[in-house]
């Protein structure tokens, strides 16, 4: 019976020769690295919910004095002041829908036109509840920031099952997205397309200069790659595609590694696709903690357009993700 069991184990092993890959051990300075992503992380969400309550503060103020100015008026004046109130919100109201109706109309056209990325969601095994949480809220204000491009690109969501569909089918209007959502991979919704197909990766040897509007670029969908080196190259190599990685390099030094996150990949390829220089684009995405220091020093005008700080990426990213559910 021993004989037997040993038998079906090895019919196993060999009917599934490539089991779900183990995470690299992390070397000593990988550790550090992370425990201090994880400190900056846990920094943020401490903000998040400062300016939250702070957020809430300032609407509980202006409510208070409002009333207190009501109060102070006659039955008439009262009113005037409510109807002009009224007025200003209705054409607020009235500006929101004409932008609204502009995205739509550009995003639509982007589907006939636009440049094809990909966002690859198949990794969303390997990540962990928070790190799926993490890349739905990267994809969320991608999305965003297409809408406000005057040529934006069309976006794909490929891969998409389990967790990782749930998770962004909460957000709030998702359904109406203007973007590809599917469930199976990018080599079968481009199945007529396979040598157009680009994967973006910095373990890439060819460096890519310009945008090809015939190819697909597409941008691995993962969170906190320092567990899982060079797998996306490992994964286009396997599959036969073409890779290039951004050209960083020939613009500025990194701390680090050269990886990205998702949203800044994606807003990276948009800020070259509208200005043609992949040095505006590089400074006014790529966060200064992430340069060396003998790049700061470049940090000062770019095409007229001061250098993003930190905090004015963080507001962006906050004013696009409000924006959303009014989509």
């Amino acid at each position: 019976m021993e004989a037997a069991q040993n038998q079906q184990n090895s019919q196993e092993n060999t009917s599934n020769p490539n089991p779900n890959p183990q995470p690299q051990t992390l070397s000593k300075n990988a550790q550090k690295k992370l425990l201090k992503q994880q400190k900056f992380e846990a920094k943020k969400a401490e903000k998040k919910a400062l300016m939250k309550e702070q957020k809430r503060r300032d609407a509980e103020k202006k409510r208070k004095e409002w009333e207190e100015k009501l109060a102070g008026l006659t039955e008439d004046e009262r009113q005037k002041l409510i109807d002009s109130r009224k007025g200003l919100r209705r054409e607020r109201m009235e500006k929101r829908s004409e932008e609204r109706g502009q995205k739509i109309q550009r995003l639509t056209q982007a589907k006939e036109t636009g440049q094809n990325i990909v966002i690859d969601l198949e990794f969303s095994h390997l990540m962990t509840h928070s790190e799926i949480h993490s890349l739905v809220q990267q994809i969320m204000y991608c999305y965003a920031v297409n809408g406000r491009c005057t040529f934006p690109a069309h976006l794909w969501l490929t891969g998409c099952q389990g967790e990782m569909e749930t998770q962004l089918q909460r957000l709030p209007g998702f359904e109406k997205w203007i973007i590809e959502k599917e469930n199976q991979s990018y080599n079968q919704a481009f199945a007529d397309q396979k040598d157009n197909l680009v994967y973006l990766t910095a373990d890439s040897e060819t460096v890519l200069y310009e945008l090809d509007p015939t190819k697909v670029y597409i941008v691995g969908g993962l969170v906190d790659r320092n567990r899982w080196k060079g797998i996306t190259m490992k994964k286009a190599e396997e599959q036969g595609i073409h890779t290039a990685k951004l050209p960083i390099g020939s613009y500025m030094k990194m701390y680090s590694s050269q990886v990205l996150t998702v949203n800044q990949v994606i807003e990276i390829l948009l800020k070259f696709m509208e200005t043609k220089d992949w040095k505006a684009a590089f400074f006014q995405v790529i966060p200064q903690r992430k340069r060396s220091e003998a790049d700061l020093g470049n940090c000062q005008e770019i095409d007229g357009e001061e250098c993003n700080e930190e905090n004015e990426e963080s507001e962006r990213k906050k004013k696009c993700i409000e924006v959303l559910p009014h989509d």
